[in-house]
């Protein structure tokens, strides 16, 4: 794990971390960006057959500002196809509050009053 990593790890949900890779990073005067990009691990129901990374969907959320700067999250979400099967899968992985583009932590805090 690279120095950055473990910072990372103090700032983010454990949980991040057990489905996702930091890639990239970039914070201009009004905002900070970072990436994530989902491991490829597909799901325990495809473990004994054959499959296919079909590419990723970028997924963008808000977060808590760090430093006074706006943060965007973005988690690259991996799809696959399992040979011989139309269609693709992906996890069930939960990122945003439901009915919003927002961190479920950065909600809680705003529903208080922040």
């Amino acid at each position: 794990m690279t120095t950055e990593q473990s910072i990372l790890r103090l700032v983010f949900p454990e949980q991040v971390f057990d489905w996702f890779d930091p890639i990239e990073g970039a914070k201009n005067g009004e905002e900070v960006r970072i990436v994530f990009e989902e491991k490829n691990n597909p799901p325990e129901e495809c473990r004994n057959k054959k499959i296919h990374s079909k590419g990723f969907t970028d997924i963008t959320i808000n977060d808590f500002p760090l430093r006074g700067r706006k943060t965007l999250l973005t988690f690259r979400r991996r799809y696959w196809q399992v040979e011989g099967k139309p269609g693709v899968i992906k996890r069930d992985i939960k990122l945003a509050f439901p009915g919003t583009q927002l961190e479920q932590e950065f909600a809680d805090f705003l529903k208080a009053g922040g």
